[in-house]
Formats: C-alpha cells, structure tokens, sequence
C-alpha cells in the first residue's frame, strides 16, 4: 500500500469554490485524490485549519483524508501572509504523523507555499516530493496590472528553490514547462507535461432544455457564462468591456442574451465584497449593461453542468492561466468556449474546432469572436460536439495515468537509492 501526502496548505480541496483562494487548483487536488484513492493509494492531504467548527479530519472519499491544521489564525488568511506559519504547519503535520505511527512513501505538493513544506519534510524524512505549481509568480508578474498585483520577489526566490528540490515537477502543458526552464533555471529532465483533469461523470452533456428550465432561464434569451474567481487576472472586464461594444455596434445580437458571472459574493452581499468585486459593479454600470450582466455569486461545483450545458458559450478572457479548468469542464458538458489566448489556454482549445481564441486583454477581438458564434448557431453547435470530444482525453483515469507513472519512476529512484546505500554499507 503506497500512502502519499498530498499538500495543499493555503486552501482546502473542501473551500466552497469561487471564492478569494478557491478555484481550479482545489478541485485538481480533490479530483486526483478521489482518483487516486480508488485505485488503492492512501492519500492524506494536509491543508491550513481556518475553521474552528469544522472536524480536524474528513473522509470525503475512499481512502482519501483531509487533515486541517493550526498554522497561524484559524481563520481566513492573506496567502501573502502564509508563508510566516509554515513553520508551525511543518512542525504540527510532522506530529500528527509521529502520532498516527505513518509513514508516507511519497510528498506530492501543490503551489510555492506547499513547496516549500515539502522541502522540510523530505529533509526529516528522505521522502521524496512531487511538485505542481499552479501559477507561476514570474507569469503572473508578466501580466500584472498594478503594483499592488505584482507578485512578491521572495515567491519568485522559493519558487527557484523549489524547483531545485523537487525530485519531479509537473507542468500542465508544454509552454510552462519552457517557462520553468528559461525564467527559473529547471532541469528539463525533471519537468514532466501532464494536464490537469476534469471529472467526466461529473461534468458531461445536458440537454440545454432541460438544464435551462431547472435554472429558470428564459426561453429567450442565449447566455454568455463567466465562471471563476473575481480578480484582474481573470480578465472580467475585458468581458464587460467586450459586451458594450456588441451593444454599441451590433445591438440587434444583443437583444436576447444575457452574461452571469459565476463567482464572489452575488448581487445581493455587499459586506464581504472584494475590492475587484465592487470595482467591476461600477463599471457595469458605467457600461450601461445593468440589464444584460448579473452576478450571480459563488456555486457548488455540482450544479456547474447545469450551467455549462445551459450556456450559449463559456467565455474565458484571462490575461494568464496555466491549464484553464472552467474550460475543460464546459467543453465536456458539449459547450464551445472563448478565450484568450494565454498560458496553457492555447493548448486546452482547438481554435476554431473546440472553441475561439482571441488575443488577452482586447475587447474589440474579444467581440468579433462573441458576434461570429452568436451570429451563426450552426457553427457554435458544431463546436460543441467537438468540444465535447476533445474534453474527453482530460479525463481523470486518463490522467492519472501519467501521475501514477511519475509516482512509480520517483519511487523506483529511491528504492534504487536506498539498494545502493545499503550495498556500500
């Protein structure tokens, strides 16, 4: 039996999705785990405690625990602010597993913060660890809109550490694992291409009648979907700036959609509203598309395929993503996606066969792509059902695959070591 520590310390695979620190990486770290347990892996994930009602130990799958511990304030935390408690993280998941008597074969960490926990435990341990970045802080440096959106040059530093200790690191799609190599210094060798999963039992085609009558929309309108977390990374207003000049210059297409924006706090919380949250309501209104754009807050992830095969198209207008989830998960539900041409977005979509893409950050491309789909039904239907093919290779048995794989060389390593250790010896 192979137990693995799975490490997601700044946010929990349980968090309600859409929120601050909630999103694609939760549901990776989930889904793997789920996957992974089913197939007779142990797997503990260690996550940061922020909850004092919830139970320090969860089961929510076959073989899978999620283990909440004190590291810092049990509360919410600026991930900015992590990193200090780390420490007290390392030295409490070393005690739990001194408590519990377990020994874990193999440390697969995701995002700088874990990272860097993996490094502590394999120098207590001689465990090695596996590691997936997520995002890139150079990346998201590269992008940046303001200062105050930059990334900090201490993650830059760890991430570079990170990238030497790691025995194995995985990149989810070709693109970054060149990044790694030209902006950190990686060893090639050591980078493995796999791309995130999406759950296709989950996530899979309904018909657009059915999934629109249970979401009480109106059989005459066509909806435009956004659905991620509201920050400027995410590209929102591209979006809204993008539906105004549709409205400006070809209003008749404009006549029967709407766009709902899955993510944040919803129309009707004001008290815990982001400042991005607050920042695109004014310009909503500033816009003049108080009619035609709602938010509709945060949503449990399985009510997503109701909105995914219930939308038009599904618009991704990120300035930087390294796999793109809300993608893959659209395309699987039979919906065409439009989106910007970043990161690893390039690789989870077809243009033109999947999907759209349109260069970041420009409304006016953005438009042109959002008036060829809506003005032309066939094309869009079409995409779908390609779409819906190409999700399939994502697939989580699928993917799996080539993680269990990594796991097996990384383990293979260091049996070999330990072989080599004791014949000297």
């Amino acid at each position: 039996m192979t137990r693995i520590a799975m490490l997601s310390v700044h946010t929990s695979p349980l968090a309600t999705l859409g929120g601050k620190e909630t999103g694609g990486m939760n549901v990776y770290v989930r889904d793997l785990s789920r996957e992974l347990g089913h197939r007779g892996f142990y797997v503990d994930i260690f996550t940061r405690d922020q909850n004092p009602a919830i139970p320090q130990i969860r089961q929510p799958d076959t073989n899978v625990r999620v283990i909440h511990l004190p590291a810092g304030p049990r509360s919410p935390c600026n991930k900015s602010l992590v990193f200090n408690h780390l420490p007290e993280f390392t030295d409490n998941l070393l005690a739990f597993a001194a408590k519990e008597r377990i020994q874990y074969d193999l440390i697969h960490s995701h995002y700088w913060l874990s990272g860097w926990v993996a490094h502590e435990l394999k120098k207590r341990w001689g465990t090695p660890f596996v590691h997936m970045f997520h995002t890139l802080g150079h990346m998201k440096n590269a992008v940046a809109a303001s200062p105050a959106a930059m990334e900090s040059q201490h993650r830059i530093e760890v991430e570079t550490q990170v990238m030497r200790w790691a025995n194995r690191l995985i990149a989810a799609n070709p693109l970054e694992k060149a990044q790694m190599a030209w902006l950190y210094g990686a060893e090639p060798g050591k980078v493995r291409v796999i791309p995130a999963g999406v759950d296709t039992h989950l996530f899979y085609p309904i018909p657009q009648k059915v999934a629109r009558e249970k979401l009480n929309i109106p059989e005459d309108r066509r909806l435009l979907l956004f659905v991620g977390r509201i920050e400027p990374l995410k590209g929102i207003e591209t979006l809204f700036r993008a539906i105004a000049i549709l409205a400006q210059q070809t209003p008749c297409l404009c006549d029967d959609i709407c766009v709902s924006v899955i993510g944040g706090e919803g129309e009707n919380t004001e008290a815990t509203r982001s400042l991005e949250e607050e920042r695109l309501r004014k310009l909503r209104e500033e816009l003049g598309l108080e009619e035609l754009v709602a938010f509709l807050g945060s949503k449990a992830q399985d009510t997503l395929p109701h909105y995914y095969s219930a939308a038009y198209a599904v618009i991704v207008p990120s300035y930087y993503e390294s796999f793109g989830m809300v993608a893959v998960e659209a395309m699987a539900c039979s919906t065409p996606v439009i989106a910007s041409k970043a990161g690893g977005l390039m690789y989870t979509i077809q243009d033109g066969i999947t999907g759209l893409l349109f260069p970041a950050n420009s409304p006016e491309a953005l438009a042109q792509r959002l008036c060829l789909l809506l003005d032309e039904p066939e094309v869009r239907d079409a995409m779908g059902a390609n779409a819906h093919q190409w999700a399939q290779r994502f697939s989580w048995p699928i993917v799996a695959n080539e993680i269990v794989a990594l796991y097996g060389e990384v383990l293979a390593e260091k049996a070999s070591g330990l072989r080599a250790t004791a014949h000297c010896s």
